[in-house]
């Protein structure tokens, strides 16, 4: 597999030298300061290609170009908002940027309650706490009818935490929630999330569900032209969010899409942690099902909690088998070299390190250090992974 690295541009504390000290070669980033549906222009590209080649690397996938609320709800400015993402995408083909991965989720991105989760070593982790978020959505949001969308016991617990928290815990837990992503990706106020959720009142799975088909049938086949593989990212955490329609959460809807729009380029980003953050999805069965259609990697672990919480474990521990896991997707790198496939080696990248040793320093003197991705656990995390890509490779026989 090719050793990537998740970079937030030119502002990332995490500079490209650092990457390159980690042993990566291909870079994972985006335009992050263009986010709100504009398109990317071949200059705008360019720039930020050279930047990553003049330090030796090389763009190795687009993560991601936003797909706008628009596009999920075929409503208002919608055709104007497809085109400007096939602009997009037509500037990163042109540039030889060979893999892009988006997401179809609504509202709010990958979504944690704690960004400092203590762990027995001392380091820190993100977590997502089931009963905190809905303590959040119920109490402090007070979306009309959120209790309807829970469990008896769980309204019961999150009334107790809600009742617990005092002003400094609810802007924590607001802050963590709809925050947004490190980069200048979008983030929201208290008012403004229930605006956005607001939008989608009376969209359900299926409709949702047709939306995200009609947006690839569109999409990809521009991207099979271009020689771009297109891979979704699975919805993070893979379950609804304040009421609202998630179709890229299970083996099933994944199959879907895919028999959908039959054709290579509309293809995946295996998240091990999002996907695994459900029981019912087992990812090396995943990765055996979808492998030929699998274009990007992330690699990280989570442990699952009875009443749907999770943390971020360390990469090699959790609920996912992540040895069987590299497994399959060296047994796929083989099946496409033997196949003659261009794009044999598929990018990885580890995702979401701990906080560790002098990062958590940083962090305590105030510094910037993206949650999650800080540079020692994510160097800790790629050492690991490496050394079982390694010994699999070696070990597995041909």
């Amino acid at each position: 597999m090719e050793q990537c690295w998740r970079w937030f541009g030119p502002n990332d504390p995490v500079t490209l030298d650092h990457v390159k000290q980690a042993g990566a070669t291909g870079i994972v980033t985006a335009l992050h300061h263009i986010y709100d549906g504009r398109a990317w222009t071949s200059e705008d590209v360019a720039e930020r290609k050279g930047i990553i080649e003049k330090a030796g690397l090389r763009w190795s996938v687009c993560e991601s170009i936003p797909v706008p609320s628009e596009i999920k709800l075929r409503s208002g400015a919608y055709r104007e908002k497809i085109d400007n993402w096939k602009k997009s995408l037509e500037s990163l083909g042109k540039a030889g940027i060979p893999v892009v991965c988006y997401n179809f989720m609504p509202v709010v991105d990958w979504t944690r309650t704690d960004l400092m989760f203590r762990r027995p070593t001392g380091g820190y982790a993100l977590r997502f706490d089931m009963p905190d978020f809905v303590a959040y959505d119920v109490h402090v949001l007070k979306r009309p009818n959120a209790s309807a969308s829970y469990s008896d016991a769980l309204n019961v617990e999150a009334e107790k935490r809600a009742k617990a928290m005092d002003a400094e815990a609810v802007r924590r837990l607001e802050t963590n929630i709809i925050a947004g992503l490190p980069g200048g990706e979008d983030s929201y106020t208290r008012e403004g999330i229930a605006r956005q959720i607001a939008r989608f009142d009376g969209l359900g799975d299926a409709e949702m569900r047709e939306h995200l088909i009609e947006f690839v049938r569109e999409v990809a086949p521009l991207a099979e032209d271009l020689g771009v593989r297109l891979g979704i990212h699975a919805d993070d955490p893979p379950f609804s969010l304040f009421g609202l329609p998630r179709v890229v959460s299970t083996a099933e809807d994944t199959r879907t899409l895919l028999s959908a729009v039959d054709i290579t380029a509309n293809g995946l980003t295996l998240c091990a942690g999002s996907y695994g953050a459900r029981p019912d999805n087992d990812l090396p069965a995943m990765a055996e099902a979808f492998g030929p259609r699998v274009h990007f990697v992330h690699l990280r672990n989570v442990t699952r909690e009875a009443d749907g919480s999770f943390f971020e474990d360390d990469h090699l521990a959790g609920g996912t088998d992540m040895v069987k896991l590299i497994a399959a997707l060296i047994r796929e790198e083989r099946r496409r070299a033997a196949e003659g496939r261009g794009d044999t080696a598929i990018p990885m990248r580890p995702d979401h390190g701990h906080l560790l040793v002098d990062d958590i320093d940083k962090v305590e003197a105030g510094l910037k250090v993206n949650a999650g991705y800080s540079c020692i656990g994510r160097l800790k995390g790629l050492a690991e992974l490496r050394g079982v890509m390694a010994a699999v490779d070696q070990l597995m026989p041909a």
